[in-house]
């Protein structure tokens, strides 16, 4: 099975501690890197994920918050002066296009690749982007700013060859592919060999929802309907629900109330307020409501 993997490189809220970096996160799906936020300190915690930053391709951007795009300058710079030359496309609300620009004009000036910015209506859940092997779609989120959040579907594969069929039959090379979009075989002998008997059923295809700051919004699991793996933030427990409310953010409760809606296979929450030291009372309040949820933390890598 082709890689999909989600490495956590920040998952604190807007003011810094010792023990959390703000949100960042690193998606490889096939190979592909995709740069999820660019908190503050997002390149130097990078350097423990073994990948190697000049892949990224795309950048997305939840909203204009500095806990979310501070890191973005350095990181732009020292892809410059490591020699980058592909092209970088950066998605996110409009109003941080100007923050794009201003860097690139001021901090960036002398680099030798392309920046591309694509500003997204963060009212409308829609496709952002497609290649080959995924889709991502916008989720409208409900902020003290615009923004939005991100639903990253793999496209279905083909299925997998049999491999001792194919020497049983002695089909050829050139017909492999073919069996694989479906076609039957037909021996020389004009015996028709069915194509379920060549193949096995592709694998399952994975999917991972990305929901930063937001206040609890109904929609969202709607479009998040059977998601593998969703991200929500999770910045205040029970006893905070009016500051999350406040400040247009969820409680813990409301992040597996999303989950458990949205028949996610697992929850992940992060971006915690610094006023908890031990974030396990926000675990607890949400297990309560969807027990298949875990911490983010710096360091984590989940396998899809």
């Amino acid at each position: 099975m082709q890689p999909f993997e989600v490495h956590i490189l920040g998952c604190g809220s807007a003011l810094p501690t010792r023990k959390h970096l703000p949100s960042a996160q690193v998606v490889n799906l096939r190979g592909k890197l995709l740069l999820i936020d660019c908190g503050e300190g997002a390149q130097l915690a990078w350097r423990h994920t073994g990948l190697n930053w000049q892949h990224i391709t795309h950048v997305f951007l939840s909203h204009a918050h500095g806990d979310h795009v501070f890191g973005l300058p350095g990181l732009l710079s020292t892809m410059g002066l490591l020699g980058r030359t592909a092209p970088l496309f950066i998605h996110g609300p409009s109003n941080l296009q100007t923050f794009i620009e201003f860097t690139r004009t001021h901090f960036c000036a002398d680099i030798d690749y392309e920046i591309h910015y694509q500003a997204i209506d963060t009212t409308q859940h829609q496709l952002i982007f497609e290649d080959r092997s995924m889709e991502v779609w916008s989720l409208p989120l409900q902020h003290r700013v615009p923004c939005c959040g991100y639903l990253i579907k793999e496209k279905p594969g083909l299925p997998h060859i049999r491999r001792e069929m194919i020497d049983y039959y002695q089909i050829p090379t050139w017909a492999i592919g073919r069996i694989k979009e479906g076609d039957d075989w037909t021996t020389a002998e004009g015996e028709l060999i069915p194509n379920s008997r060549l193949t096995t059923p592709a694998d399952p295809v994975r999917s991972y929802a990305y929901c930063s700051d937001t206040m609890a919004i109904p929609l969202l699991a709607e479009w998040c309907q059977d998601v593998t793996l969703m991200y929500h933030e999770a910045t205040y427990a029970d006893a905070e629900t009016a500051l999350a409310e406040k400040y247009g953010h969820s409680t813990a409760r409301q992040a597996a109330t999303c989950a458990r809606n949205a028949h996610a296979r697992q929850l992940l929450i992060g971006h915690y307020s610094a006023r908890y030291e031990n974030e396990q009372i926000l675990l607890n309040e949400a297990k309560e409501v969807f027990a298949n949820t875990i911490l983010a933390n710096e360091k984590l890598r989940i396998t899809l």
